[in-house]
């Protein structure tokens, strides 16, 4: 059996400051990938890698970086891609076109949000691209297959069950699961509707698998 692959939540979180690329160069050392990263839009329509605006957690000399520069620091070191889309992006239709009738071929990389209108928007620009739906204690797990715009959707491991798991694969959608600190029992074994876990500590989740698999 494969082993579910691991996206280090805003880098290696738990490790170095988030979403900076001290935390996504740690996320390469403690095997992790892909990285999760936050993707805002400054007011001149600049998508930049931050979770927040107000920037304050930046102040101790750490740079943000745009989306380009965390584009190429995937591809050069081949690791996967969850992008989600903050707030800024919903009223900025004409960047959302922009941004995603590019082409990501060269990249493992998906589109996730919390704002389903979003996904919806990328779809309509160009159907080829990965996305996933971010849900909340509200999702209906009885009628996912009426989220056509997403491709994954994104839960906290607090919804791993059975029932659950058991419903997102009848509906054939896969799950992503954060909030993973690699403690969980069912690493080892996970449902096969997962698709991924992520982590601030991927080095614990990779550690977890690895005994499973020796």
């Amino acid at each position: 059996m494969m082993r579910v692959p691991i996206y280090a939540h805003r880098g290696a979180s738990a490790y170095a400051l988030e979403n900076s690329s001290a935390a996504f160069t740690k996320a390469i050392e403690l095997g992790a990938d892909g990285l999760e990263i936050d993707l805002q839009l400054t007011k001149d329509l600049v998508p930049i890698v931050t979770h927040d605006l107000d920037f304050w957690r930046l102040v101790n000399g750490h740079s943000i970086q745009t989306f380009e520069e965390v584009l190429a620091f995937a591809a050069k070191n081949e690791l996967a891609l969850n992008v989600e889309l903050k707030e800024t992006f919903l009223n900025a239709p004409e960047q959302i076109d922009l941004l995603f009738k590019r082409s990501y071929t060269h990249l493992n990389i998906h589109f996730s949000s919390f704002h389903y209108e979003l996904l919806e928007r990328i779809k309509k620009c160009n159907p080829m691209l990965q996305t996933a739906y971010i849900g909340t204690k509200k999702t209906n797990w009885e009628e996912l297959g009426r989220l056509t715009a997403a491709d994954a959707l994104h839960m906290h491991k607090r919804h791993y069950n059975q029932k659950k798991l058991d419903l997102a694969f009848k509906s054939n959608m896969p799950l992503r699961f954060y909030g993973i600190d690699g403690n969980e029992k069912y690493l080892v074994d996970p449902h096969p509707v997962v698709l991924g876990w992520i982590t601030d500590y991927p080095d614990k989740v990779l550690m977890k698998q690895l005994k499973k698999e020796s």
